[in-house]
C-alpha cells in the first residue's frame, strides 16, 4: 500500500473523532478561564488608598504595623509595596531589587496557564477546518461509490464536516477573548503595583535625603508621657 493510500485510509475517518478532540480542547479551555478568573479576582486592589495609608503610617512611624496588617493581603501591589518597605533601611536600591522581585514572581505567576488560552484560540480553528477538510474527502470518497441514495449520504457528511469548524469557532472565540480579558487584566494589576512601588521609593529617598541633612527620617510615634503630681507639704 502506498503512502497516498494510507493518507486516504487516514481521511475516510471523516470529522467524528475531530469533533471529539475539540470537545476535549473546549473542556481544557473551560477549566483555564474558570482558574484565572479565580485567580485575578482578590489580585487587584485600589493603588490609591493604599499609597494614602502608608504616607500616613510612615509619618506617624508605623510602617511596621502597616507590613503586620496587609501581610496575608492576595492582592499584587501590596504585596510588591511591602517587599520595598521590608528592606527601606538598607536603602533605596535594596528597595527597588527587593520589589523587581517580587514583581516578577507576581507576574510570572499572573502569565499561568494564558499560553494555553492563546495558543487555543489559534490553533483551534484550524483543527475545526482539518475536520471539515477530512469529511469533504469522505463525503466524495462516497460519492464515488454508487451507492444508493448517493446524494443524500454526501450532503449529511457535508454537514457533519461544516459542524467541525462551527464547534471549532465556538471552541476558538471565547479563548481569544479571555486570553485578551486576562492579558488586560494583568497590565491593570502591574501598573498598580508599579504605582505602590515608585511611592515606596519616594519615601525611601526622602528618608536618605533627611539623614543627609541631619533630620529624623521617619516621624516616631509619640509614646505617652506619663506624668506624676506631687503633692506638696498640707496640699489637697
Amino acid at each position: 500500500m502506498s503512502l497516498t493510500e494510507y493518507f486516504q485510509d487516514f481521511a475516510r475517518l471523516g470529522s467524528g473523532w475531530v469533533l471529539y478532540l475539540l470537545v476535549f480542547l473546549s473542556i481544557i479551555s473551560i477549566g483555564v478561564m474558570i482558574e484565572r478568573l479565580l485567580w485575578f479576582q482578590q489580585r487587584d486592589v485600589e493603588a490609591e488608598g493604599f499609597i494614602r495609608e502608608m504616607r500616613a503610617a510612615h509619618g506617624r512611624g508605623e510602617l511596621e504595623h502597616l507590613i503586620t496588617k496587609y501581610k496575608a493581603s492576595p492582592a499584587v501591589s501590596l504585596q510588591v509595596a511591602l517587599a520595598g518597605i521590608a528592606e527601606r533601611e538598607r536603602g533605596p536600591e535594596a528597595t527597588a531589587e527587593a520589589m523587581h522581585g517580587e514583581r516578577a514572581r507576581w507576574r510570572r505567576a499572573g502569565d499561568k496557564n494564558l499560553l494555553i488560552l492563546g495558543t487555543l484560540g489559534n490553533t483551534v480553528p484550524f483543527v475545526g477546518l482539518f475536520g471539515t477538510v477530512l469529511g469533504v474527502i469522505k463525503a466524495f470518497d462516497k460519492l464515488g461509490g454508487n451507492q444508493l441514495d448517493a446524494e443524500k449520504i454526501v450532503v449529511s457528511e457535508l454537514a457533519s464536516a461544516l459542524t467541525a469548524t462551527a464547534v471549532g469557532l465556538m471552541v476558538a472565540i471565547p479563548a481569544v477573548v479571555a486570553f485578551n480579558f486576562f492579558s488586560r487584566k494583568l497590565r491593570t494589576i502591574m501598573s498598580g503595583a508599579d504605582e505602590c512601588a515608585h511611592a515606596v521609593l519616594a519615601l525611601v529617598h526622602g528618608a536618605e535625603h533627611a539623614r543627609a541633612h541631619g533630620k529624623p527620617p521617619e516621624a516616631k510615634a509619640p509614646a505617652k508621657a506619663e506624668t506624676t503630681e506631687t503633692k506638696a507639704d498640707g496640699g489637697k
